[in-house]
């Protein structure tokens, strides 16, 4: 006696607050966001009886209408989980911006959720899981048994702040992994074993050639090739698309923002009473121009309507040229965007050394009227700022290390190193400095590049000490920055960057498009 079953999972990852299918920076309709997702969503189960729906992490933050929720709304339901209970998933993943708003925000949003989360190697002091559970059961109607198991990538202490993550201990996801998913075949026996990993692939997927440094933050491929029993690696954190194979293992990673979903469809024979599988196969597929759900839609429009009115209200103004026409030369020499925003950092902070970088490609600047959707635009990082004594040694790592993210080409000209863009987008791991002068020579060898370094005139000394102004992210060494890691803090300010650059403009109505250049990029 046999019979053949086809079992369809979808999943989404790092929608980071896309809830709706529009771009808040210019406000234009876009093809994005759960709100089509949920149409999707919706399709699939009408033509497919055995359907599984996940989300893989990074949900709750990430767009204008997530800062304003926490800023102004956070007593009522996060609507990224509203949506997600009405969409009906299976169970979700906790991510690492899922830590970003803090614990009230987090530990709201996990009580709101109807839906387990599933989160092995988060564990309380006791080895206890510190959010849900490390796995769940979904038993469909044919009598299959599909586990789940959820792993979070935990190098998330090299970036949050402490008081976010504060008695959460963050087991080695590959080793947890591994852990359960023996004692899920032991235990359960189940036909087909999911793994759902809030992070990607740290080596190629088809030569397995490194692609990263191999920190751990990402340990996909590894899991594939050291862990038995896995039949579907959901992947995410990377924002890389890709769908396909490593030793037998099928594999998945949907983009970002709620622009893509993974589906992946696994058809299974049964023999005499036991499942097999017979071929699986995964795809990336856009959310597409399809209409947006009527009841998702009628869910967020108060808070929707709430998030618009606040974007456009002015808050500032510029007296000259803060727009950003070209990224790439906005790094190469001081703009009048990045001193303004050393500018709010050196007040907030009153120290002189200030850090800042310009976090992604899309990011316009100011014209001369400021709204809350420019500012937002700017900052989707919900960063805050730390002050932290550094000696001049550390400092010239640092830059050294910024240096990196410059080559020179065939031609003799300089350009972004291509490992700054794939496997995936780091131009926030470009930083600039103020208050100090400072030269890149990028013709150099890497780790000489930083010439004619001074502060006030005078050479830095290597054991001098001074006080640095940073984001959180940077200051806890995010983005491979070692030399920050464990440095003396000399004070936290516990407010992120939208608020800080809201109350300069408060405080000076109308400000100046200037510079000060203080430091050169040359061959």
């Amino acid at each position: 006696m046999t019979n053949n079953v086809t079992v369809k999972v979808i999943y989404t990852s790092d929608v980071h607050g896309h809830a709706m299918p529009i771009q808040y920076g210019t406000n234009e309709e876009a093809n994005l966001g759960l709100a089509k997702y949920a149409t999707i969503v919706k399709k699939i189960r009408k033509e497919n009886e055995h359907v599984v729906v996940l989300d893989n992490g990074d949900l709750i933050q990430g767009t204008p209408l997530m800062t304003h929720y926490v800023k102004e709304h956070k007593d009522k339901e996060n609507p990224m989980i509203g949506i997600m209970n009405r969409i009906g998933i299976d169970a979700g993943v906790i991510g690492n911006h899922e830590f970003n708003f803090g614990k009230e925000i987090l530990h709201n949003a996990f009580n709101e959720s109807s839906y387990p989360w599933l989160s092995a190697n988060l564990v309380d002091e006791n080895g206890d899981p510190f959010f849900g559970k490390p796995y769940t059961i979904k038993t469909l109607s044919n009598g299959v048994r599909i586990a789940i198991v959820g792993v979070t990538t935990h190098y998330i202490p090299n970036w949050e702040s402490p008081a976010h993550i504060e008695g959460i201990y963050f087991q080695d996801a590959l080793d947890t992994l591994k852990k359960w998913v023996e004692y899920i075949h032991s235990k359960e026996n189940p036909d087909l074993l999911i793994a759902s990993y809030h992070g990607g692939f740290e080596r190629d997927i088809l030569t397995g050639e490194p692609t990263e440094e191999l920190t751990g933050e990402n340990q996909g491929y590894a899991m594939c090739k050291e862990i038995d029993g896995i039949d579907i690696l959901l992947t995410g954190h990377q924002h890389r698309i890709l769908a396909g194979e490593i030793n037998g293992v099928c594999v998945a990673q949907p983009g970002n923002n709620g622009l893509m979903y993974g589906s992946i469809e696994i058809e299974l024979n049964q023999t005499n009473g036991k499942w097999h599988i017979l071929k699986k196969h995964a795809d990336i597929v856009p959310i597409g121009n399809v209409q947006a759900d009527n009841e998702i839609l009628a869910y967020m429009e108060e808070l929707e309507s709430s998030t618009q009115h606040w974007l456009d209200e002015p808050t500032g103004f510029i007296e000259g040229d803060m727009t950003i026409n070209n990224p790439f030369h906005a790094r190469l020499s001081k703009h009048p965007f990045i001193q303004f925003i050393q500018n709010v950092q050196m007040e907030a902070s009153g120290v002189e050394i200030s850090v800042t970088s310009l976090l992604n490609n899309e990011s316009k600047g100011f014209q001369s009227v400021v709204t809350m959707r420019d500012i937002v635009s700017n900052y989707m990082y919900p960063n805050t700022l730390v002050v932290l004594e550094l000696t001049g040694k550390d400092i010239k790592q640092a830059l050294e290390k910024s240096a990196e993210y410059f080559t020179i080409d065939e031609n003799g000209e300089i350009v972004v190193n291509p490992t700054y863009m794939e496997p995936k987008p780091q131009h926030y791991n470009y930083d600039m400095w103020e208050g100090i002068q400072y030269t890149i020579k990028v013709s150099n060898p890497v780790g000489t590049r930083i010439v004619n370094l001074s502060y006030h005139g005078q050479p830095l000394k290597n054991e001098g000490k001074y006080k640095v102004v940073l984001n959180n992210y940077r200051a806890t060494g995010g983005g491979n920055y070692d030399m920050f890691k464990n440095k003396p803090v000399i004070k936290e300010i516990q407010k992120d960057a939208v608020e800080l650059i809201h109350e300069y403009f408060e405080k000076y109505k109308k400000v100046k498009a200037e510079i000060v250049a203080n430091f050169t990029v040359k061959v």
